[in-house]
């Protein structure tokens, strides 16, 4: 029983390990410009667009329907399109101004183009 004991524990503890890191992101927002296709120097192409997120709330001590302002923030977000098939439709149906929603991971990598341009 103790070595059962152990193995569940090490087993919790491996599970705990692996769920308590977690890189994903989810956001719904408009196309900021259509998407256009660059080049990485020494990758398959990759199609890139911006996105814009709109984020409101209340003001003030006041209350939904008992006056107050309301406040926005617009983030843009740069979206990169590395999956196969994915980024060809990316390139060919989404135009500025399209509503859409986005899940992926963030990756601060940098990368360069054909013509330097990172």
């Amino acid at each position: 029983i103790r070595n059962l004991l152990n193995i569940i524990i090490h087993l919790y503890v491996c599970l705990v390990s692996l769920v308590s890191a977690m890189n994903g992101v989810q956001l719904l927002g408009r196309i900021g410009q259509d998407p256009i296709i660059r080049q990485v120097e020494g990758e398959n192409p990759v199609t890139i667009f911006s996105l814009a997120t709109n984020e409101m709330w209340w003001t003030g001590d006041s209350k939904l329907g008992q006056g107050g302002d309301i406040s926005q923030k617009t983030t843009r977000h740069r979206i990169s399109v590395f999956r196969l098939g994915l980024k060809d439709v990316t390139y060919q149906y989404v135009r500025k101004g399209s509503r859409i929603f986005v899940e992926g991971k963030i990756d601060y990598g940098k990368y360069t183009d054909k013509n330097n341009v990172m």
